[in-house]
């Protein structure tokens, strides 16, 4: 997979550049019922493939991302937690 086709997984499915696993089966399974052929509603057969193919994409994606445990990764997804550790020290704002 190239950056090129998970950016437009990432269009078809209306997401940022950062989205939880959650925000990204909320989104699929939103689409679907929206598009879906069965609905009855304004289901288009080659919609739905677009985003069943973007959600696969992404899936790959996902399954194949080695996580980072490390401690700048942690506070980079924990900003208020980066911000506890610079202050927790000092005598106005932390225990002191």
């Amino acid at each position: 997979m190239t950056y090129a086709e998970l950016k437009d997984a990432l269009v078809v499915l209306g997401l940022g550049e950062r989205a939880t696993l959650k925000d990204i089966k909320a989104r699929h399974r939103e689409l679907v019922k929206r598009h879906h052929p069965d609905t009855g509603s304004s289901g288009d057969a080659e919609t739905i493939r677009k985003v069943n193919a973007a959600y696969r994409a992404l899936q790959d994606y996902i399954s194949e991302y080695r996580f980072s445990f490390s401690e700048e990764e942690f506070y980079e997804q924990n900003p208020e937690e980066r911000i506890r550790q610079q202050f927790m020290s000092d005598p106005l704002w932390g225990k002191g």
